[in-house]
């Protein structure tokens, strides 16, 4: 997500020329389009499909602004792909997450990426249930989930 871009409800159209306005915009469309990109083969735009996502109920010029920026993203890394290289049989994971990332509501948003011979299997970027406190409860919180995906997937491999 481009630094310039810090979304918030407040964003959404305030008077009937915007709303109008809106109505003709393929925000829905656009953003389901993303999420269909990101669950197949783009771990990568993760995190700002969530985003944008959150306000699918009523988006702004704003988000709008943002679903193109991440179409633009799209089209100039189109060549990047997921594919299995040749390497030892290990899993491995990654984790991050913001404290208090979400505008409106406080909320810290984690994510987590898992490798397996060296290339991407699962991941995920999610608003965070309950408010953190610390910095050190948010890194805790995707860690569990992070580790209960490997355990799972360790089983399953």
């Amino acid at each position: 997500m481009a630094l310039h871009f810090k979304l918030s409800s407040r964003q959404a159209p305030s008077n009937d020329k915007e709303k109008d306005d809106m109505q003709h915009v393929p925000y829905a469309s656009a953003v389901g389009s993303l999420m269909y990109a990101m669950v197949c083969t783009r771990p990568d735009i993760a995190h700002v499909v969530g985003v944008v996502s959150r306000f699918l109920f009523n988006p702004g010029i704003e988000h709008w602004k943002a679903v193109k920026w991440i179409l633009r993203y799209l089209c100039g890394t189109s060549n990047l792909k997921l594919c299995f290289g040749i390497g030892k049989p290990v899993l491995c994971g990654y984790t991050d997450s913001d404290m208090a990332g979400d505008v409106d509501s406080r909320k810290s948003t984690s994510g987590y990426l898992i490798t397996f011979v060296g290339e991407v299997v699962a991941w995920q970027s999610r608003l965070q249930k309950c408010v953190a406190l610390s910095t050190t409860e948010v890194e805790f919180i995707v860690i569990t989930e992070a580790c209960k995906e490997l355990l799972w997937m360790k089983k399953f491999v």
